[in-house]
C-alpha cells in the first residue's frame, strides 16, 4: 500500500536515493509476484518522478519528458516506465499523485498555481490521466509534512489534495514520520472536506507511541505501518507489537501494512527486504503472536482492498 518502484530522493539521499534500473527492479518486483503478490501501490508523487525512469531524457526509448515542473503533475516518462513494468511483471500498479513534502517542494510552482489550481491538477490526474499518457492516478499520495509540524508551503498541498478527496473519493495516504503529526494532518485535511474513513496516515511504525496510533483509528483514519523492513529483530518484533495492539482493540480493520521500499538498500540485491517481506517473515512472525490466517488475509487483501476502493 506504500511502495516506491522509480523514485528520486537524491537531495536527501546522495548514496541510495535513485531507482532506476528497470531489469533490476522487474527482478526485485518478480520475488512479491512469487509470494501471491498482485498489487503494488507507488506513492512516487510529482517531485520525486523527475529523472525518475530508465530514460528521463527520451534518448532512447524516443518519450521527451513532461509533467513536473511545468504542470505539477509525475513525470511523463516515469508513468509510462511503471505502465512497462507493469505489462512485463503481471503486476497491477495504482499510481499516486499530489505533491510530496518539505524541501522537495516548488515554492514558485505553488505560488504560480495556488491551492485551486493544484487542486484541479490532481483531480485532472484522477480523472483524465497524467498529461501525455493514457494512464489515470488512483489514490491520492503520498502527501506530506517533513517535520513535527506541517509548514505553510505543505499545508497548501494538504489542502488541495483534500478538495481533490472530496470531489473524486478516492483515498488519500500521508507522510507523516518520525513525529505523531498525523493527528495535525487530519485535522486539516477534514477541515478542507476530506472523508477521514478515505485517509491514511503513513509512518505510523515510525512512532513508538501505541495511543498515537489507537488516536488515528479514533479518528476513523487507517494506521499504516509502512517501514517493515526487517532491519533488526528489534525494529520487527515493536511492529508486530503495534499490529497486536490494534488487534486486541478491535482496529484490526483499519491497519494497513507496507515497506516503503525507496532506496537502494531496501532491495534484496543490497541485502534488503524488498517488496516480500511482510508476505514472507513478517506474516510468520505475525502468527507467532497469536494473529490466525483470517487476520493475516485481512491484513493483506481485505483491509487494502478496502482502503483502495471503499466501503
Amino acid at each position: 500500500m506504500h511502495e516506491h518502484i522509480f523514485a528520486n530522493t537524491l537531495i536527501e539521499d546522495r548514496a541510495t536515493g535513485l531507482l532506476v534500473d528497470y531489469h533490476l527492479m522487474t527482478q526485485e518486483l518478480a520475488a512479491f509476484s512469487a509470494v501471491g503478490g498482485r498489487t503494488i501501490v507507488d506513492l512516487t508523487t510529482a517531485e520525486i518522478t523527475s529523472g525518475a525512469s530508465p530514460d528521463p531524457t527520451g534518448r532512447y526509448r524516443g518519450v521527451p519528458s513532461t509533467g513536473y515542473p511545468e504542470n505539477g503533475s509525475r513525470s511523463t516518462n516515469n508513468v509510462l516506465a511503471l505502465a512497462q513494468i507493469a505489462g512485463d511483471t503481471g503486476l497491477q500498479i495504482v499510481l499516486g499523485t499530489g505533491h510530496y513534502r518539505d524541501p522537495f517542494l516548488d515554492r514558485s510552482l505553488f505560488d504560480r498555481f495556488g491551492v485551486q489550481r493544484l487542486t484541479e491538477r490532481i483531480v485532472g490526474d484522477l480523472t483524465d490521466g497524467f498529461p501525455g499518457t493514457d494512464v489515470r492516478a488512483g489514490i491520492i499520495g503520498e502527501i506530506g509534512s517533513d517535520k513535527w509540524y506541517i509548514s505553510a508551503l505543505e499545508e497548501r498541498s494538504f489542502r488541495a489534495a483534500a478538495r481533490a478527496q472530496m470531489q473524486t473519493g478516492v483515498a488519500l495516504s500521508t507522510h507523516a514520520s518520525r513525529w505523531p503529526v498525523g493527528i495535525d494532518q487530519l485535522d486539516i485535511l477534514v477541515a478542507e472536506g476530506a472523508d477521514p474513513a478515505r485517509v491514511i496516515i503513513g509512518h505510523c511504525d515510525t512512532i513508538n507511541i501505541p495511543e498515537y496510533h489507537e488516536d488515528v483509528a479514533a479518528r476513523g483514519a487507517f494506521v499504516q505501518f509502512d517501514t517493515i523492513r526487517g532491519n533488526t529483530d528489534y525494529d520487527t518484533r515493536m511492529r508486530v507489537g503495534f499490529v497486536v495492539n490494534l488487534a486486541r482493540k478491535g482496529l484490526l480493520g483499519q491497519v494497513l501494512l507496507s515497506h516503503d521500499v525507496c532506496l537502494r538498500t531496501h532491495l534484496h540485491i543490497s541485502g534488503g527486504g524488498g517488496y516480500d517481506f511482510i508476505p514472507g517473515p513478517f506474516a510468520v512472525a505475525l502468527k507467532d503472536a497469536g494473529l490466525d490466517s483470517d487476520d493475516i488475509e485481512q491484513l493483506l487483501v481485505d483491509n487494502p482492498r478496502r482502503a483502495l476502493a471503499g466501503p
